[in-house]
């Protein structure tokens, strides 16, 4: 008998096929390419587009940019499936437990060379970002929330950071197009030479020229102001540089080779966030050296972590999913030791809300790819 011949995998729904077998050749799918915004002296920046020596840098990085790719195809497969089973009514640990599941197999998840780049942020009106639930969390996602859904995969430490706002209720339309506006502005402005406060200060221009309707009043959208895009390296999210969402920011310029997160926050209510609530987010300092640790159990969830994350965020749940038990104690005692990191909740002022839309882009030699993009945002 025969046998049959396997055509090319295709998705299944819900998506379980890694991207990886989804493109078997390893060449994924390109994000959005831009030429590069003129300068402020009106230079242009199209002769990078063909410039031969450009080009051959472009090339020579060509596995960072399609470990980049890869990560960018199961965050958009991802969030597509997302945008399909979230509904008011399912608890909060479900939406990120379901979200999670399905990115760890587009991922292919293996280790510290592909899985999830950090905790499902799924931060609910005026809380802007770095809420996800511990366990025992009851909070039930409702008609009128605004729910910002951020997450991350990566391949080899090379991080897609892109987030999404989502509401049921149309009453936040305008708010949603505000913040997408000003992160497409923000988007569209960045460029290799171009200024970090340049692109803040388009952005709030952008943010404050809508004014939105919410049960009868009527808002100038603020952009947050304590919340800012960021470079990305490898293995690390925040890489040192920031993009601000308002004027008055730093003078330094993007350069060629940098990956950022571009991402903007719009909001109703003073356009500054706090600490609030409990935490849930966590990452190892970058630049820690080797620290003694003295208790025993501190010294264990250090080693896990170093096993299971590396320099990545990580949240209790996946603490608790890794079978780690009663560890706060050592958690606290590795954070006062400076080791790792706590990133509670940002939250503006109680009842105003707030909206999210985040892409990453890459400053190729030749040109900006959005490689986040897709049909969606």
């Amino acid at each position: 008998k025969k046998k049959k011949k396997k055509g090319p995998k295709v998705q299944t729904d819900p998506p379980s096929v890694p991207i990886c077998d989804l493109y078997p050749s390893g060449i994924f799918p390109i994000g959005q390419e831009c030429e590069y915004p003129p300068l402020q002296d009106g230079r242009t920046a199209a002769w990078r587009t063909t410039n031969e020596e450009k080009r051959v840098l472009d090339k020579a990085n060509e596995e960072v940019w399609s470990d980049f790719r890869q990560a960018a195809e199961a965050h958009r497969q991802v969030r597509q499936h997302v945008r399909s089973f979230i509904k008011p009514g399912m608890t909060m640990i479900d939406i990120c437990e379901r979200l999670e599941n399905c990115s760890r197999k587009l991922i292919k998840e293996n280790g510290l060379n592909a899985g999830l780049a950090f905790p499902t942020g799924c931060s609910l009106n005026n809380c802007a970002a770095h809420y996800t639930p511990n366990a025992g969390d009851p909070t039930v996602l409702q008609y009128d929330d605004v729910c910002k859904i951020d997450f991350g995969t990566h391949i080899n430490g090379r991080i897609i950071d892109c987030a999404f706002t989502v509401t049921f209720n149309p009453k936040y339309d305008k708010l949603l197009e505000a913040v997408r506006d000003a992160t497409n502005t923000g988007i569209k402005c960045a460029g290799i030479d171009v200024r970090l406060c340049d692109v803040g200060e388009r952005i709030q221009e952008v943010m404050e020229s809508y004014e939105v309707e919410i049960d009868g009043k009527t808002y100038q959208v603020k952009p947050i102001r304590n919340l800012n895009g960021h470079s990305i390296g490898q293995y690390r999210i925040h890489a040192g540089k920031t993009v601000p969402i308002v004027k008055g920011g730093e003078a330094i310029r993007m350069e060629e080779g940098e990956v950022y997160a571009i991402e903007t926050f719009g909001s109703t209510g003073k356009g500054v966030v706090h600490d609030d609530m409990e935490c849930s987010h966590y990452m190892k300092n970058f630049d820690v050296g080797h620290v003694p640790i003295r208790l025993p159990r501190a010294k264990h969830l250090l080693n896990v972590i170093n096993e299971n994350f590396g320099t990545l965020a990580f949240c209790r749940r996946w603490l608790d999913r890794l079978g780690e038990s009663k560890y706060l104690m050592a958690l606290k005692n590795l954070c006062d030791l400076g080791i790792v990191d706590p990133y509670p909740p940002l939250c503006d002022t109680k009842g105003s809300y707030t909206a999210q839309f985040e892409h990453t882009i890459l400053l190729r030699p030749t040109c900006k790819e959005v490689v986040s993009r897709g049909d969606d945002y």
